[in-house]
């Protein structure tokens, strides 16, 4: 901002004792120093402003030079497209237009043969559970009944060998 030196620093806080007197320069001190303060963040504030606004500039050329180059190669697809296009044309205007015209039919029949359809497998697993008997249950252990976690750590708990049985 300002070029102070040590010297002048010292000199402007000289002149201010006379001039303020000892007893109000702490309290001109803190508030020169929370203007100054004040002053930085607003330096600060302007400064990151214009660094946001260049940096929106440069990703709007960005964004400009990449659309242009996304065109670009749009129209060359296209073009390349229409080239193989002309050339297929060209080359299949030789044959016979009733044998390209059964190997299309026929392409398109064999294309449906080929794909199936979906079918449902018209399964409930709802059904499937709800009928199972409850002997098998109970044989591999499928829970029928809610339990607790403390429920199920004492069912599982080691027996102590000391204690009888």
């Amino acid at each position: 901002m300002i070029d102070l030196g040590i010297s002048k620093i010292a000199l402007i806080g000289a002149v201010a004792l006379i001039v303020i007197g000892p007893e109000k320069l702490p309290r001109v001190a803190r508030t020169v120093g929370a203007l100054l303060g004040k002053a930085q963040r607003y330096v600060a504030d302007v400064k990151a402003e214009v660094s946001r606004s260049m940096e929106l500039e440069e990703l709007k050329k960005m964004k400009d030079t990449v659309e242009s180059a996304a065109r670009d190669v749009e129209s060359s697809v296209q073009s390349g497209a229409s080239d193989f296009e002309k050339s297929w044309s060209e080359a299949t205007s030789g044959l016979d237009g009733s044998l390209s015209s059964y190997g299309a039919d026929a392409h398109h029949s064999i294309g449906a043969d080929l794909s199936p359809s979906y079918k449902h497998p018209k399964k409930n697993w709802r059904i499937k559970q709800k009928a199972m008997p409850q002997w098998y249950k109970a044989r591999t252990g499928v829970r029928t009944r809610t339990q607790s976690g403390a429920a199920r750590v004492a069912r599982f708990r080691p027996r102590s060998s000391s204690a009888p049985r």
